[in-house]
């Protein structure tokens, strides 16, 4: 699988995650690759601060109940300077809808959060590879 080029592993991790579990295990994994994290927890926060300081990759939990995950791929893939950050979004396995509703918002990378948690370390570093390929978007 070719991955397209990303400037994934400069800069730093927005997060839209409530689950501490995976927050704490995304955090640990991008401090020791010297990464930092910002926590999106509102949408108007999602437009304000990313547009003035953009990461380089989003990761989304697509359970979260704090920022609606979905309207913020909307937001995100509908602004013209945030279009092209990878946002990889994670869901339970068994919960197919969450995958659906993900990629039909523009989420290019949908993962189970179990793939999830095994490639986190290669994720904060920049490695897209071990993703499924980017979904393709007509602009």
């Amino acid at each position: 699988m070719q991955q397209p080029a990303t400037n994934a592993s400069a800069g730093k991790i927005a997060l839209i995650v409530d689950d501490l579990f995976f927050a704490a295990k995304i955090r640990s994994a991008a401090e020791a690759a010297g990464r930092k994290t910002q926590r999106i927890v509102s949408l108007d926060q999602l437009g304000s601060e990313l547009l003035s300081d953009p990461p380089s990759v989003i990761f989304a939990d697509l359970h979260a109940d704090r920022v609606d995950p979905v309207e913020a791929i909307k937001l995100l893939k509908s602004h013209d300077k945030l279009r092209e950050i990878p946002v990889i979004g994670f869901f339970s396995h068994v919960q197919v809808d969450f995958k659906r509703r993900a990629e039909d918002a523009g989420c290019d990378y949908v993962i189970p959060r179990s793939l999830f948690s095994q490639i986190v370390g290669k994720l904060v570093n920049g490695d897209l590879t071990s993703l499924p390929d980017r979904l393709e978007r007509s602009v």
